[in-house]
């Protein structure tokens, strides 16, 4: 078992499912309200453990009902809430989702709360899991100085680094010099290169232009198109596991922490790859977002299914 540590962000999502996305000034009817453990961060670590890894997370909530809630999820995962704090000041943070039942697919808006207020102390707190960890994780839901400390401690004790870049957002040019893995979609993707991707050649040429910031390896999701890769000597190019979507909110969290648990165990990339695709598409056949994360036995098992392995 590999073992995979990072700030993160721990933020309840609150989805509204509905025929239609309402537009501007128009009320719609919706079917049901759900309440559930989220948060790019928290997702992402609870993918990981699901697939197989130990995950921990540096992260903070409120002390509210929101904050017991996501407390809850974890002791009834198993994964340690160690470095999880407590807010003095603010409440837990909180995703409201919009989700179109015919689709499956979403809009949401984030308030991050007491995620906001994570430090760089927070992180140089949990040190001694750096130096024993395999990979470190992040994204962007928490203060740019966590993530770059993060940065810090990886390549201190040499230990590589996967950034999902999301949400997107200006970051400092250093974040992407160097760093092992960086994960976008296509819209974040577009964002950080200006360069649009709706085939192949746009992914290819987004991913080009990562590499030349100092990316080591990028790899960009395509939704149900699947996957790019690029390393700079090798491309691959992945279609997307077909399923019957129910709710998409979650499947780049699931694809990351996946690919995440498969990097700590050295599988070869394009198994890795396949491995995060099982999941992503997985992750979108149930409601949800952390609950909605495959087993591993789920992801092995799609993976014989789809790719023979």
């Amino acid at each position: 078992m590999g073992k995979i540590v990072g700030v993160g962000s721990l933020i309840v999502d609150i989805a509204a499912f509905t025929d239609h996305f309402p537009v501007a000034g128009e009320t719609a009817l919706g079917k049901t309200l759900r309440f559930g453990p989220g948060g790019k961060g928290s997702n992402q670590m609870t993918a990981a453990h699901r697939a197989g890894a130990e995950a921990v997370i540096i992260g903070r909530v409120g002390q509210d009902r929101l904050g017991e809630l996501m407390l809850a999820h974890y002791r009834s995962e198993g994964m340690t809430a160690k470095y999880i704090k407590l807010s003095a000041e603010n409440e837990t943070g909180s995703a409201l989702i919009e989700v179109e039942t015919g689709s499956g697919q979403n809009r949401i808006i984030i308030v991050k709360g007491a995620c906001a207020e994570i430090t760089a102390d927070d992180v140089r707190e949990a040190e001694s899991e750096f130096a024993s960890c395999d990979l470190v994780v992040t994204q962007l839901e928490t203060s740019i100085g966590s993530i770059m400390e993060c940065r810090r401690l990886a390549e201190k004790h040499r230990k590589p680094f996967l950034l999902n870049p999301a949400p997107f957002q200006e970051v400092p040019p250093e974040l992407f010099s160097g760093t092992d893995w960086v994960t976008p979609n296509e819209t974040e993707a577009e964002f950080f290169t200006g360069i649009p991707v709706r085939d192949r050649d746009g992914a290819a040429a987004a991913a080009a232009a990562l590499l030349k910031r100092g990316v080591k390896h990028a790899v960009i999701t395509l939704g149900k198109n699947g996957v790019f890769y690029s390393d700079g000597n090798r491309e691959i190019l992945l279609p997307g596991v077909k399923v019957d979507a129910v709710d998409t909110t979650g499947a780049g969290d699931a694809f990351n922490g996946a690919l995440a648990a498969a990097l700590t165990e050295k599988m070869e990339i394009e198994t890795a790859l396949k491995f995060a695709n099982c999941a992503g598409a997985l992750s979108t056949t149930r409601h949800g977002t952390a609950p909605a994360m495959p087993t591993r036995a789920e992801i092995l098992r799609c993976l014989k299914e789809n790719y023979g392995i």
